[in-house]
């Protein structure tokens, strides 16, 4: 068995996440088939209702493609029928290849509380509301005669929200779009999905976790049983036979990796391991290169936690804080904020990493910030003074 360094695991993560490719040169349209490339190669997108800066599905696509069409992403997103949203890590986007292989979680969706509750309070309301679903077509909680009483920001968790998401959990529904202002519609699955894939016949449990798994291996490159679990949210214990099948296979190889214990590692045998990496980033934090934290120390030694539901005092680096990537490094992390009504890119809190050079970082993530100031229309950069980076990428900006 091959034991690997984990400066060659983090060259392997780094090309299977598609970052030993260059942006798309300047002048460069972006069109579908780049946002295509993107979503193969990470495989899954995540989403966040947070916009702070930008929702969470925007930032992958920056990370890989640069400036792009905001507002044709998201109708290739969600109209074009080649990708579905549904909880698959988490509420996310993926392919809608996957579709047939989570068919299982759909048949084993429980019954919450809430809507254990809404079915005592009200027995007709779930088939009141598919029938409506039914009748009118694309529907979100706001479309319904009876949606219920808002609890909270962002429609917070009325009955209508309950019974929708209840519905499109269980595979009644699918989320047919999102508004301008992220609010989920859903329609009938069979008017959402393809009938190519929607007919297709589901593969037994065990089947589905090893093509699961065997995705997540292509996405991540390498990674433990319970890395490549997270992709999909799948259990470690259902995770470890699949991927010993898939090794037997040869779809798969086990490795070690210097460092990371006595737990197996497998490895994508095809992921080609690139020895030099364009990357000048940031990378939000729902990007799969660290959206599993543990994995992200592993990788980069680079401990990071999202600091959103902290109380303020209590913070290290601030409220939405980036990961910044140069090279094969995180080299720094950023606070940051879009004030649109201002046009201006807050910098809250910079902070670079150890053992990183604060000049070059600082040249290089003042071009990035510009760049993605640009991008989100918020041109005009302002820096406050919190954090070691501070002082020296003010100095680098124009």
């Amino acid at each position: 068995m091959r034991t690997l360094t984990r400066r060659q695991a983090r060259r392997i993560a780094l090309t299977a996440m598609g970052f030993a490719r260059s942006r798309p040169a300047p002048d460069t349209r972006r069109d579908v088939r780049h946002l295509r490339r993107v979503l193969d190669t990470i495989d899954i997108v995540q989403l966040d209702s947070v916009n702070v800066l930008a929702r969470a599905h925007e930032l992958p696509f920056w990370s890989r493609l640069g400036p792009h069409d905001r507002q044709s992403r998201d109708a290739w997103l969600w109209r074009s029928r080649e990708a579905f949203e549904g909880w698959i890590h988490v509420a996310s986007v993926t392919s809608v290849d996957v579709w047939p292989l989570l068919h299982h979680r759909r048949a084993r969706t429980r019954t919450s509380s809430g809507v254990q509750q809404l079915l005592a309070d009200a027995p007709g309301y779930l088939d009141a509301v598919f029938d409506e679903v039914a009748t009118n077509g694309p529907t979100s909680v706001q479309d319904l005669t009876d949606p219920g009483r808002r609890t909270g920001p962002w429609w917070g968790n009325p009955r209508g929200k309950v019974a929708l998401d209840h519905l499109a959990t269980r595979g009644d529904l699918a989320v047919h779009d999102r508004t301008s202002q992220f609010v989920t519609v859903y329609d009938l699955t069979e008017r959402v999905i393809p009938a190519n894939v929607r007919d297709q016949d589901p593969p037994c449990w065990d089947a589905a976790v090893q093509h699961l798994l065997h995705r997540a291996v292509r996405a991540h490159g390498i990674g433990t049983a319970a890395d490549l679990a997270d992709h999909h949210r799948l259990k470690t214990r259902d995770a470890r036979p699949a991927l010993r099948h898939l090794v037997g296979c040869s779809d798969v190889e086990e490795v070690r990796v210097d460092g990371w214990g006595g737990e197996p590692v497998y490895l994508d045998p095809e992921v080609t391991r690139s020895r030099t990496f364009p990357a000048r980033t940031l990378l939000s934090p729902f990007d799969p290169l660290v959206w599993n934290r543990d994995r992200a120390e592993r990788l980069f030694d680079f401990r990071y936690r999202i600091e959103i539901y902290v109380p303020a005092a209590e913070r290290v680096h601030g409220y939405y804080v980036l990961p910044f990537l140069l090279g094969e490094d995180l080299a720094a992390r950023v606070d940051l904020k879009a004030d649109r009504h201002t046009g201006r890119l807050l910098v809250q809190g910079a902070f670079v990493e150890p053992g990183a050079d604060a000049v070059v970082v600082s040249r290089e993530l003042a071009a990035e910030l510009t760049e993605l100031g640009t991008w989100l229309q918020v041109p005009d950069i302002e820096v406050a003074r919190h954090g070691d980076l501070a002082t020296e990428l003010r100095r680098s900006l124009p």
